[in-house]
């Protein structure tokens, strides 16, 4: 697992993603060409992956999302060290916080 500020990053088995994700377009890439697995609220950072591959929002709550590098990638962000990942499948959780009567997303 890797973790950059609040975004966890967990390895995830080829064979445990869904068939129809090979079929999924995904979400679109920023103004910059990256894959933005978080953008900071206040400080417009960005935790993003600018290397080939795609991101696949999963229903839920919070949105879930899968991220498939074909060769790999670096999570990139103004404020965190750079981190190598190996090409394969991944999902990507937002840390949450509870706030009386609700969880949200952590802001940053």
């Amino acid at each position: 697992m890797y973790r950059q500020g609040d975004v966890l990053i967990a390895p995830v088995a080829e064979e445990s993603v869904p068939a129809h994700f090979a079929d999924v377009q995904g979400e679109p890439r920023d103004g910059r060409g990256r894959l933005v697995l978080a953008l900071g609220e206040v400080t417009g950072h960005a935790h993003a992956v600018p290397s080939p591959g795609r991101l696949v929002r999963e229903q839920g709550q919070f949105g879930p999302l899968l991220m498939h590098l074909p060769v790999g990638g670096r999570v990139v962000h103004e404020e965190h060290a750079a981190i190598e990942l190996p090409r394969g499948w991944y999902r990507v959780i937002r840390q949450r916080e509870y706030v009386p009567g609700a969880v949200r997303i952590v802001a940053d």
